[in-house]
């Protein structure tokens, strides 16, 4: 398999595919994880759309619903900004 192409889990755990496949959990994370430099870049997409909505005044839980993630990140980092 070429190292740039990636195969979707489509809902299923590794150990799920590694048995589906005969292939070793390590190989099939390998081969369905997002490049480090991608996941990255979404990450700090996140945190900065948090910030942009933080500073319009909305709640932690408006924020979350609408980033698509929890309230627990959020507040990190909400708190993450505070301390810097």
């Amino acid at each position: 398999m070429n190292q740039l192409e990636r195969i979707p889990r489509n809902g299923r755990t590794v150990r799920e595919v590694a048995e589906m496949t005969g292939l070793s959990k390590s190989t099939i994370i390998s081969w369905t994880s997002e490049p480090r430099k991608k996941y990255l870049a979404r990450a700090d997409e996140r945190r900065e759309r948090i910030r942009e909505l933080r500073s319009q005044g909305k709640s932690m839980r408006s924020i979350a619903e609408e980033v698509g993630c929890s309230v627990g990140l959020v507040h990190r980092y909400v708190h993450e900004d505070r301390t810097v």
